[in-house]
């Protein structure tokens, strides 16, 4: 079989072309990433209960739904969240390998048995299940490039014109803008003209449905003998504040009209004004894209960017757009490096071959096979699903020095052959060629069985290892198949008989050639006598590879150990925690101020700070948060520029400000795991313990925790603290007065909590009408003296006669993780250890300081971390 490659070239010839189109077609059809995907297929669950405060959330609406999704078909874990602004997520992590469609629908089905356990005031704003990862692959910002346009302008335009296109994007997880500054219809309530009319919140909330409604009246002539038929339109939903404002709440018998605006304030508002954002110090709204598990991040990134692009022509004068994180970018930059590093590998490569064949048409032959093999593995990539990624790539930049040798191999076994004086190449083609094949084949066997056992570890880092392994698996056993077609042929046709004369010129190469040979003899002389002296000291010997082992092992114990290493994306997250209560515009003043503290930073290209965000927790007056984006990597080659710098800059440069807690992070490496780059744990109370005797544990946890050395430093935003009012209600009273708590607790929400009354068509897209008391009425408690509800007699009584405030504490946002209430903690290794180093430190602080009804599970990359043994 082999004689027929030898002796008809033209067969091996097109063996390789077809192998090298194959690999082509492959090349530029392979979807490109950074890593292979190992992030955990997620499902999120959002609900919201406005006017609800954590507990409320907790206890109505996340407890129901995690009662029914707990168990759904390979799940791994599940975390929620309960938020004072009535928001309740549920997400959902799936084992890596689900169906993320599959897992949507069996969660949305668990969803659908939970309905009926939920408070009306839910449904009606709806449950929403979504499949998407909890990481983000693009950020940008749009802002102002003065004052020219709010927040609420640049929100709703991006809502009108961008989100939209962006959403229709294959493989969008979610795109979304921080803080809810959508469009509402305000109807801010007075209470004290309410009262004076005789009104409550519940009877404005009546005419609003009663009032602002679709309808379909039908048709004139249908069934009839008329010529024509003629369509009833009725005008439908309001739309603008002076249609609301119109609105009849009463229409007396002596033809006194009462209207909606003689009662309250109506205008075109915001759905919350809980948060703001600045870009480089200019009002701005901040966007973000998630990608649902298995889609491709790089096309995904690129079509956004084509949107944005494109949009941005008819962007209204004085705005502009600015970048935060862009994934490509840095995978954009890594695969040209390593490009560049196989193009290196090639060369040196060649060079080497050169250097000790000693002959171009010899060379020529490895240098044309090493190509084959490589293109050629691009085919199986696509085949086996793999990915073009930094896993993939270095594996064949390995495998470059590995399948030279084949070919290395085959034309030193012809050239002694023709050494031996072997009269043609073919002759001595065949005669090698008979003698090495079976070796050729066990060596490629032996190289495979080194690799492909890899490809059976499971896990996420069972990823990692099966894409890099097969890799090379493939690369060698194509280099076999070229050993055994190409190389011969070529060895056929290039090599010529040696000659007398062949190494008598005394050409600068030939003298470079013998001056290397001498050195090479030299070398290898004294490796001989080297061998030679172990063989006769084996003692020696044995003992030295058993000293080694033992290195070898204390090495490996020693060694710090982690998943990923940290990379710099160009991107650093920060946030800022303000004392409990904190009023946002507390928080906008402070982190305007570090804000302006970032932007001195001679790396920093731009800044987006945000307050009334936390990027680990949530949302609430006292948390902040900031995109701070670096300068290219080109600009930042200087010592203390890297990623790692910057973020230790920024912490001294912000350590002096008091009275909050400030803290940056590089954006993470892998994608799919959680906005944090270092560590991530959640300690859990599993028997429902009193909240402050979990804060007790929770502080001082992290206070042991902070006390050691492999940690820089590990925060949580759980905090029991948050100053409240517990409103109690007086039912003997009640029901002396002929109400109900139902009718108090209503008047409650109506002026306090606020109330999703209905909807308005406005730009092409539905909005919700809010009904709220104006903020003037509800600064203080005091207010709530100015509040009066309605008795069986019709008389307005001050609420107070029904209700009282006590004082309080408690949490802004109730965590749960695995059904358990929890406190999240996040934070980062200190400079010189590594993840590994972090979690071992985690593991000894709980063991001994966690009471035993309280316990901790890792999550995000770190559970992964755990998982995989690294």
């Amino acid at each position: 079989m082999l004689q027929k490659f030898i002796s008809k070239p033209v067969l091996s010839t097109v063996i390789s072309i077809i192998i090298v189109i194959l690999g082509l077609l492959g090349l530029f059809t392979l979807p490109i990433s950074q890593y292979p995907d190992i992030a955990p297929p997620t499902v999120e669950v959002t609900a919201s209960y406005q006017g609800a405060n954590a507990d409320v959330v907790r206890n109505s609406v996340l407890i129901p739904l995690e009662e029914q999704i707990n168990g759904v078909e390979n799940m791994q874990y599940m975390t929620s969240t309960a938020g004072n602004d009535g928001s309740a997520t549920i997400t959902i992590y799936f084992d890596l390998g689900t169906d993320p469609d599959l897992a949507a629908m069996n969660v949305q089905n668990r969803v659908n048995k939970a309905n009926s356990l939920l408070p009306e005031e839910v449904i009606r704003a709806g449950v929403s299940t979504s499949k998407k990862q909890t990481s983000l692959v693009y950020i940008f910002s749009l802002h102002s490039t003065k004052d020219t346009y709010d927040q609420n302008f640049l929100q709703n335009y991006v809502n009108l014109n961008i989100l939209p296109k962006l959403k229709r994007v294959n493989g969008i997880g979610d795109a979304f803008i921080y803080g809810a500054r959508d469009y509402s219809m305000r109807i801010w309530l007075k209470p004290d003209v309410m009262a004076s009319y005789g009104l409550v919140p519940n009877d404005v909330i009546a005419k609003l449905r009663q009032q602002n409604i679709e309808a379909a009246p039908g048709k004139f002539g249908v069934n009839g003998d008329q010529a024509f038929q003629y369509t009833i339109k009725y005008k439908g939903r309001l739309q603008t504040a002076s249609e609301f404002g119109n609105i009849i709440v009463r229409a007396d018998k002596d033809g006194h009209i009462l209207r909606l605006d003689d009662i309250a304030k109506v205008e075109l508002g915001a759905l919350s004004y809980g948060s703001s954002t600045t870009t480089q110090g200019y009002p701005s709204t901040s966007i973000a894209v998630s990608q649902t598990a298995g889609s491709n991040a790089y096309e995904l990134i690129n079509e956004c960017q084509r949107i944005i692009e494109e949009s941005s022509k008819d962007f209204p004068s004085g705005i502009e757009y600015s970048p935060f994180l862009n994934a490509n970018e840095f995978l954009n930059a890594s695969i040209e490096k390593v490009e560049h590093t196989l193009i290196e590998a090639f060369i040196l490569v060649f060079i080497v071959v050169f250097i000790f064949l000693q002959d171009f048409r010899s060379t020529l032959i490895p240098a044309i096979s090493v190509p084959v093999a490589i293109v050629g593995t691009f085919f199986f990539l696509k085949v086996f699903g793999f990915t073009i990624n930094l896993l993939t790539l270095f594996a064949l930049v390995l495998a470059i020095g590995i399948v030279v040798d084949d070919a290395i191999v085959v034309v030193e076994a012809v050239h002694a052959k023709l050494d031996e004086g072997a009269k043609s190449a073919r002759k001595a083609t065949l005669s090698a060629m008979s003698e090495i094949s079976s070796a050729i084949v066990s060596i490629t066997l032996v190289m495979a069985a080194v690799f492909v056992p890899v490809s059976f570890i499971g896990g996420s880092a069972g990823v990692f290892y099966k894409q890099f392994g097969l890799t090379l698996a493939i690369a060698i056993v194509i280099s076999a198949v070229n050993a055994l077609t190409l190389s011969p042929a070529l060895c056929a046709i290039f090599l010529k008989p040696h000659s007398e004369d062949h190494h008598k010129k005394k050409t600068g190469i030939q003298r470079f050639y013998a001056g290397f040979n001498i050195a090479f003899n030299a070398i290898t002389a004294k490796y001989v006598k080297g061998v030679q002296f172990l063989l006769k000291r084996k003692w020696l010997a044995l003992g030295s590879i058993a000293a080694f082992s033992v290195l070898s092992w204390f090495l490996i114990k020693n060694t710090p150990t982690g998943f990923v290493p940290a990379e710099d994306s160009r991107a650093i997250f920060g946030n800022v925690i303000l004392p409990p209560s904190a009023s946002l515009e507390r928080t906008e003043a402070l982190t305007d101020q570090i804000d302006s503290i970032i932007r001195t930073v001679p790396e920093v290209e731009s800044s987006t700070r945000m307050a009334g965000q936390d990027l680990i927790s949530g949302a609430g007056g006292s948390y902040g948060a900031f995109f701070i984006r670096l300068k290219d990597w080109e600009e930042r080659a200087g010592e203390g520029q890297d990623i790692e710098s910057v973020v230790n800059n920024l912490f001294n440069k912000t350590s002096g400000i008091k009275g909050a807690n400030i803290i940056f992070f590089a954006a993470p490496t892998l994608q799919g795991f959680g906005n944090t780059n270092g560590f991530e744990f959640n300690l859990q109370d599993r028997t429902a313990n009193d909240m402050d005797q979990f804060s007790g544990v929770v502080q001082n946890y992290l206070g042991a925790i902070n006390q050691r050395p492999e940690i820089l430093y590990a925060t949580t935003s759980f905090n029991n603290n948050f100053p409240q009012f517990e409103l109690e209600v007086d039912i003997a009273k009640c029901e002396m007065a002929g109400i109900t708590p139902d009718q108090v607790l209503a008047v409650m929400q109506g002026y306090y909590g606020g109330i999703y009354a209905s909807d308005f068509n406005r730009f092409n897209k539905q909005y919700r009408v809010m009904v709220q008391s104006d903020p003037v009425f509800s600064a203080k408690p005091e207010d709530l003296h100015a509040v009066m509800v309605k008795t069986v007699q019709g008389e307005m009584v001050p609420i107070t006669q029904f209700v009282t405030l006590k004082k309080v504490y408690g949490s802004e946002f109730i965590r749960r993780f695995n059904l358990y209430t929890s406190a999240n903690v996040t934070g980062v290794p200190a400079p010189g250890y590594s993840s590994g180093d972090a979690v071992k430190a985690i593991q000894e602080v709980a063991d001994e300081n966690l009471p035993k009804q309280f316990g901790y599970e890792f999550a995000g990359l770190s559970r992964e971390e755990v998982s995989s043994g690294s």
